[in-house]
């Protein structure tokens, strides 16, 4: 399996206090903050041999006692911790959307696997994870999946090139939160891991985000600080075409 490197590990600030609802025994593994009433961040921990220890953000949406996840924890010892939380809250897991094929996102999905937890990426993902070796998604999709708590819709869709060909865009319309992985950066961020990026189409990829959920008021990126519609600015920026 590859290992792939991003930012260097920078401490967690948000405007937000730790979750009273997920409260992990651990925070140097598994830690989670709370966005929106309904939506947490989960945060797990990659050690690197060049940056040391990496935040990889995750998300996660309840409604009604159940959830969608989005990406797995890095590993599945972290990941059996989240599915636990979880458990002990009586909130059953629907499924879990992996944003593309590298191991910040599904590093942890054969957990979920195991729990008979279904899991969702574009059928990019699924190509790149197989020839990647890694724990393959169970069910692919095009270019769009719209999946439902009741009658809460999550957006799952892909807008082009950017970090990866493959990584997707999660938005849930009742929260205007989108999770958009490591495509998008945080205020301030550098340009991360670039082995598997389309630097070209990148500024292109996240001005069509922009244009396809304009209400988007709460932005997670892969790594880092959430925030708004200036973490996209920041990202067209960043990688516009000079």
């Amino acid at each position: 399996m590859k290992h792939f490197i991003y930012l260097l590990f920078i401490p967690f600030v948000f405007a937000c206090n730790p979750s009273k609802s997920l409260v992990s025994k651990n925070e140097k593994q598994l830690a989670f903050y709370k966005i929106k009433k309904n939506t947490f961040v989960h945060i797990s921990f990659l050690q690197t041999q060049t940056w040391g220890k990496v935040g990889c953000n995750g998300m996660i949406y309840i409604h009604k006692n159940q959830a969608y996840i989005f990406d797995a924890p890095t590993d599945n010892e972290t990941s059996e911790v989240l599915i636990k939380t979880l458990e002990n809250q009586k909130i059953k897991i629907k499924g879990v959307v992996v944003n593309h094929f590298h191991n910040d996102c599904l590093g942890g999905l054969e957990a979920f696997h195991k729990k008979g937890i279904k899991s969702y990426a574009s059928e990019k993902t699924i190509e790149l994870a197989k020839k990647d070796s890694v724990t393959v998604p169970q069910i692919g999709f095009k270019e769009k999946l719209t999946l439902r708590i009741g009658k809460k819709e999550i957006v799952n869709q892909y807008l082009g090139e950017a970090h990866t060909k493959d990584n997707i865009i999660s938005f849930i319309p009742s929260e205007n939160t989108m999770f958009g992985g490591c495509m998008v950066k945080e205020v301030k961020a550098g340009k991360g891991f670039l082995g598997d990026a389309n630097e070209k189409e990148w500024s292109n990829t996240i001005r069509n985000v922009k244009k396809t959920f304009p209400t988007a008021q709460f932005i997670v990126p892969g790594h880092g600080k959430p925030g708004g519609q200036e973490l996209l600015d920041y990202t067209i920026g960043l990688f516009e075409v000079k």
